[in-house]
C-alpha cells in the first residue's frame, strides 16, 4: 500500500506516518514546513516540501496513491483572526487541491483531519448532527467546516474518492507545539513548557473551561481504522474524542502533581499558576458524544487523560 500523508512532519501526521511505516506501508509526505518540524520526518518516509496551496507542484505525487491522510493546516483560532484570508487559502483551497489531485489519479479513499472547533457554541455532550450557526464561528473553525464540506461535494458525490472526516477534540501527545512554537500553544504543551522551565502556568480566566482531550496515538488509531473501514467513505463527520473532560485547574494539579484537593486560592498565592489575558474565540466546554466513532470505526479511546499527562511527565 502507498499513502499521502499531508503536513507529515506535523504533531498528528508525523505520527500517522511513523504508524503507517511501521506496517510496512510506503509514505509520502507533503510539508511546507511552515509549522512542520525537520525532527518528526521519518527517514524512512519519502519527504517533500511543497504547499498543497499550489496544485501544479503536488499532482504528480498523487499518481498510484491508495489512500490519504489529509492532516495539512494552519491550526489554532486566536491566529486565524490575524489572517483569515492565509487560513481559508491553507485550509480551504489546499483541500480542494488534495481532493482534485485525488480525483484525477483514482485515489481510493481521503480521511481528513476535522475539527471539533467547527461546532462553536453548541449542546454538551455533542453529536455530530448538532445545528452549527455559522456566525459562532471564528476564521480557523469556519475553514475546517468548509474543508468538511468539500470533502462531500468533491468526493464521491462528484466522482472523487471516498471521504471520512474526523473531528478531533483537543488532541495531545508527544510532539505537541508548546510555548516556543509561538504565542498560542495547546494549553497541555504550554503548562508542560512552561514546568520544564520552572516558570509559572498561564492561566485564561476563570480556569473553569472544560475540555476534552485525546491522546495522539488514540488519533492514530481512529485514523488507520477510517482508511480500512467498509462502513464508511461517504464524507461521514465522526467525533474523535475521550468522552470526558477536565478543567483548565484539573490539567495544572494534575501537570504539577498537586493533590485534587490543592484549591485554586492556593495555586495563584504560591506562585504556581498566574492569570493571562482572556483569548478571543473560545468556547467554555467541549466535550464529545464518541458513538458513532464506535458504531462506524469499532474505535474507542485506550489512553486515560491522567496516565497520558503521566507519560509527558516522564519525558
Amino acid at each position: 500500500m502507498k499513502y499521502i500523508v499531508t503536513g507529515g512532519a506535523g504533531f498528528i501526521g508525523s505520527h500517522i506516518v511513523d504508524a503507517l511505516i511501521k506496517k510496512g506501508y510506503k509514505v509520502l509526505i507533503i510539508d511546507n514546513m511552515v509549522t512542520g518540524k525537520k525532527e518528526n520526518i521519518n527517514p524512512k518516509a519519502e519527504f517533500y516540501k511543497l504547499d498543497i496551496f499550489n496544485e501544479n507542484d503536488i499532482e504528480y505525487l498523487f499518481k498510484g496513491v491508495d489512500g490519504i491522510f489529509h492532516t495539512a493546516a494552519l491550526a489554532r483560532i486566536q491566529p486565524s483572526f490575524e489572517d483569515p484570508d492565509l487560513y481559508f487559502k491553507a485550509n480551504t483551497v489546499g483541500t480542494r487541491n488534495v481532493l482534485v489531485c485525488a480525483k484525477k489519479y483514482g485515489v481510493k479513499r481521503v480521511v481528513y483531519s476535522a475539527s471539533s472547533s467547527a461546532y462553536g457554541d453548541t449542546v454538551i455532550p455533542t453529536l455530530e448532527d448538532e445545528k452549527i450557526v455559522s456566525q459562532s464561528l471564528h476564521p480557523y473553525g469556519s475553514t475546517k467546516r468548509m474543508g468538511e464540506m468539500l470533502m462531500s461535494d468533491l468526493g464521491i458525490m462528484t466522482g472523487g474518492p471516498e471521504t471520512v472526516c474526523l473531528r478531533y477534540f483537543n488532541v495531545y501527545g508527544p510532539r505537541q507545539t508548546t510555548e516556543t512554537d509561538g504565542a498560542y500553544p495547546t494549553v497541555i504543551g504550554l503548562f508542560l513548557g512552561l514546568l520544564k522551565k520552572k516558570k509559572s502556568l498561564t492561566i485564561v480566566p476563570d480556569g473553569h473551561q472544560r475540555r476534552d482531550f485525546t491522546w495522539v496515538g488514540d488519533v492514530v488509531n481512529a485514523n488507520i481504522l477510517a482508511m480500512e473501514s467498509k462502513k464508511v467513505g461517504k464524507a461521514e463527520i465522526i467525533n474523535i474524542g475521550s468522552g470526558e473532560n477536565y478543567s483548565i485547574w484539573n490539567i495544572a494539579r494534575l501537570v504539577l502533581e498537586l493533590p485534587e484537593k490543592t484549591s485554586e486560592k492556593e495555586l495563584l498565592e504560591s506562585g504556581k499558576c498566574v492569570f493571562a489575558p482572556q483569548r478571543r474565540g473560545e468556547v467554555r466546554e467541549t466535550l464529545a458524544n464518541i458513538f458513532k466513532a464506535k458504531k462506524f470505526l469499532g474505535w474507542q479511546p485506550k489512553m486515560k487523560f491522567k496516565n497520558g499527562i503521566k507519560e509527558l511527565l516522564k519525558k
